[in-house]
């Protein structure tokens, strides 16, 4: 994977580098933006839960840190993180297979997989980013 600081942060609702830190900060910053384009209730509170499970598994499994972006693609609402761990293995599903219910850990990709309306994962030895995407409904019309 290239580092993202290198790729220009065209259009970034947010454009940031985290660490355990940064955790909670990079989430409040990603609800605000995203209750900004028009996400609301429900819809909100999933995708604010899907990116912190991301940024969570980028700072346990991905080398401590990573990198999220956050924007707006037409009528959708796009968040990318990214890191430089060593990838997913191959026997990992990705978040397509529900964990056991009696297994504590390996919920992250799968709840932010249920979450989202699209879920894209690209990993390598080099890291893995993780696109994640959700509809924004259209502002209402004022007569």
């Amino acid at each position: 994977m290239s580092d993202p600081d290198s790729r220009a942060a065209h259009n970034a609702l947010v454009f940031e580098r985290f660490d355990m830190t940064g955790i909670a900060t990079v989430r409040h910053k990603v609800a605000h933006c995203a209750e900004s384009t028009g996400l609301d209730a429900e819809s909100l509170d999933d995708f604010v839960l899907a990116v912190n499970e991301l940024v969570t598994n980028a700072v346990r499994h991905g080398g401590g840190q990573g990198w999220l972006r956050l924007w707006r693609d037409g009528e959708r609402l796009v968040c990318e993180v990214s890191d430089q761990g060593a990838g997913i293995t191959d026997g990992a599903s990705n978040g397509r297979d529900k964990p056991a219910p009696h297994v504590a850990g390996g919920w992250g990709m799968w709840l932010a997989r249920e979450l989202s309306e699209t879920m894209i994962v690209i990993t390598g030895p080099d890291g893995t980013t993780v696109r994640i995407s959700m509809v924004v409904p259209d502002p209402p019309v004022v007569q």
